[in-house]
């Protein structure tokens, strides 16, 4: 079955380095701080935070997934992209794979722009409805804007 791709672009007055530090270098401890709800905790498992480094993420009561093992394949801290896939867990049923690219630029009007490209591809017998899609990306929204205003509100960070 062919590959879902959909992209995510959100804009920011925070800079691209504060942005990509709090979304990729310290999210680990920062969304399950901000969002303790959504993500109850994230462990690296292996490695040193660079490309090939696995961590455990377990989400908060009441979500659809229990928990997820996914892979570093690519974190590029001048270019601010990350890069990483889904090895294990819930999240996989009905999907060969699953993978996620970050990248954020500077705005032309100061701040940033959040590109992610999230790539779904499903097991031959699964079908992913339109809601899903939906339902998807405001949830990432919601964590982007649960963490710029934690930002915007800790401008020491």
């Amino acid at each position: 079955m062919a590959a879902i791709t959909y992209d995510m672009e959100v804009t920011s007055t925070a800079p691209p380095a504060k942005l990509f530090k709090a979304f990729v270098l310290e999210s680990d401890t920062l969304i399950p701080k901000v969002l303790p709800q959504a993500i109850k905790s994230v462990e690296t498992i292996e490695g040193d935070g660079g490309a090939g480094t696995i961590k455990l993420t377990t989400f908060g009561e009441g979500s659809k997934h229990k928990c997820v093992k996914h892979k570093i394949d690519a974190v590029d801290k001048e270019n601010f992209t990350y890069s990483y896939s889904i090895i294990e867990g819930d999240a996989l049923d009905g999907f060969e794979s699953i993978s996620y690219h970050i990248k954020i630029v500077a705005s032309p009007h100061g701040g940033s722009i959040f590109k992610k490209r999230s790539i779904y591809v499903p097991k031959c017998d699964n079908k992913v409805t339109e809601e899903e899609i939906k339902a998807g990306k405001e949830k990432a929204s919601a964590v982007f804007k649960a963490v710029e205003a934690y930002l915007l509100a800790n401008p020491d960070y």
